[in-house]
């Protein structure tokens, strides 16, 4: 799948207070008895909010527990709470694969009522990822500017495609010869729960956002006696691990694109880009056809644009700016700020996050080898979805020649799981929301919070009382909304409204855009 890049600011930039816990046995809440030599963190937000850094050994194989080691980067904030009301630890993790979660030790100060509080949150980056060692990094120049067009208009388009997809598999085995073999979110949810160990804790809860969402259901199917707690945000469906799940995708960002352009139609007094949904559809592709030819200031070609607007089918907070960029571009010849916001986005100069997208995502399941069944299925996609599909295609054609085992994906049960809250909006793109559906069926204590029109992507716990409540209701009591006796949601949220942009000035002026706080994540899920 396509990786997400960016999360909302109330997941991206975090802190809280922390102090260390102490132990005792007596069962899942009790305060834990930690093997961990915990010190100061050498990042800055983390320091500032009083957290406490640590390295972990792992096992590289978990078939030689023995053998070489690897080590995670982990964070904690404890518990403010009295030792009544204090609930245990809880694992975060953001998404991608390939999302750095250490500073997700403080997402509890984001859950209201103070219920984040009675909680030790603990902050991850997975094998491979960030100030895990080793961390991955196999060519940090492989999202430059002005790369071949993504889609297949000729023949020497795809050689070169292929070419780059089968160097860059290339180099990271060459670096990463052993690790590459043990990547899997299988390998994950054990390092889970090696740090649950190492917490000195029967069980533990777990926040999973995204991708983040896989991770615990193969957590939880392997260790479901260790699951207190669960919450879920925009659900993978463990049915269609990875290759269908991005043609999924396809379908779902092309249907948000149409969403946006509706928006910004809505709008043309301030955007002056087309007053109905198919004027501001047929300008996008007209304007990409037009990079395609001439590429922008020699850096924004069609891929750099079409990676940009992505993100309107991702988040909702980003149409505005992309909506200004746009207009900018239109009537003022503006490539720049294009630029740089593909830039950020795509975290250019550092591929760790995409190194280990591709290593999770190329060895978890099997994918095809042929490229003729790629290009049929992504042919017949495009037809009707144009909008990401190609650029998703060649996001994933690493996975052609990936050199590490396929893996079957692990059966997901969640039938002896005590307790999960799942959310989604029925409008996501990175993970469709039929996938939640999936899942809540698969997990027969879980009930599914939905935001019916909500077009965006693993939102909780920024700003929509509805959802942030009950997250806080859950994490405090357990109490869940009823489950119903139909597969659909057991409880609706309405989302957050729609942005509205500022007037412009004049017919063809428009505000400079001014970015809402991001975090690079990873753009797939």
């Amino acid at each position: 799948m396509k990786r997400a890049l960016v999360v909302v600011a109330a997941t991206a930039t975090l802190s809280t207070s922390f102090a260390v816990a102490t132990a005792s046995p007596s069962g899942p809440t009790a305060r834990a008895a930690s093997s961990i030599s915990w010190g100061k963190c050498t990042d800055p937000d983390l320091s500032s909010a009083s957290a406490q850094c640590a390295m972990l050994s792992v096992p590289l194989d978990y078939a030689h527990p023995s053998g070489k080691k690897i080590k995670l980067a982990i964070s904690r904030v404890q518990h403010t709470s009295s030792a009544a009301d204090y609930q245990g630890v809880i694992l975060v993790n953001p998404g991608g694969p390939g999302g750095s979660g250490l500073s997700l030790s403080t997402l509890g100060q984001y859950v209201p009522k103070g219920a984040g509080g009675d909680y030790d949150w603990i902050g991850f980056d997975p094998r491979g990822v960030g100030s895990s060692q080793p961390a991955m990094h196999c060519d940090g120049n492989y999202f430059h500017t002005n790369r071949p067009d993504y889609r297949p208009t000729s023949q020497h388009n795809v050689d070169l495609w292929l070419a780059r997809s089968k160097k860059y598999a290339d180099t990271c085995a060459a670096k990463y010869p052993a690790l590459i073999k043990h990547m899997t979110t299988i390998d994950a949810a054990r390092d889970m729960n090696q740090i649950r160990i190492a917490l000195g804790v029967n069980q533990i809860s777990y926040y999973g956002f995204s991708y983040g969402t896989y991770v615990g259901e193969v957590f939880s199917t392997l260790y479901p006696a260790r699951v207190k707690r669960m919450v879920l945000d925009s659900n993978v469906n463990p049915k269609r691990v990875w290759y269908q799940a991005n043609l999924d995708q396809d379908r779902a960002f092309d249907r948000n694109s149409a969403i946006w352009f509706k928006w910004v139609a809505k709008y043309h007094g301030s955007f002056h880009l087309g007053s109905t949904e198919k004027a501001v559809h047929d300008l996008y592709y007209k304007e990409l056809n037009k990079l395609a030819a001439h590429p922008a200031g020699g850096q924004l070609g069609p891929d750099e644009w079409s990676d940009a607007f992505l993100y309107a089918g991702y988040y909702r907070f980003f149409w505005v700016e992309l909506g200004q960029m746009f207009a900018n571009f239109v009537h003022h010849n503006s490539w720049k700020p294009l630029v740089r916001f593909f830039k950020l986005v795509s975290s250019t100069g550092d591929d760790n996050g995409f190194a280990v997208y591709a290593a999770v995502q190329c060895s978890d399941a099997s994918w095809p080898r042929s490229w003729s069944t790629w290009k049929a299925d992504n042919t017949r996609v495009n037809a009707k979805h144009p909008f990401l599909t190609w650029g998703n295609a060649w996001f994933n054609a690493p996975c052609l020649y990936w050199k590490a085992p396929m893996h079957t994906p692990l059966q997901i049960s969640g039938a002896r799981v005590p307790s999960v809250l799942l959310i989604d909006e029925t409008l996501d793109a990175a993970t469709p929301f039929s996938g939640s559906l999936v899942v809540r069926k698969l997990y027969p204590h879980s009930s599914l919070l939905a935001e019916p029109g909500g077009a965006t992507h693993a939102d909780s716990l920024s700003g929509d009382a509805c959802v942030d409540n009950a997250v806080a209701t859950y994490l405090a009591t357990g109490k869940r909304p009823p489950r119903q006796r139909w597969n659909g949601p057991d409880a609706l949220c309405k989302p957050l409204p729609d942005p509205v942009p500022p007037k412009a000035s004049s017919h063809h002026s428009v505000r400079p855009a001014v970015r809402p706080q991001i975090t690079p994540l990873l753009r797939l899920q």
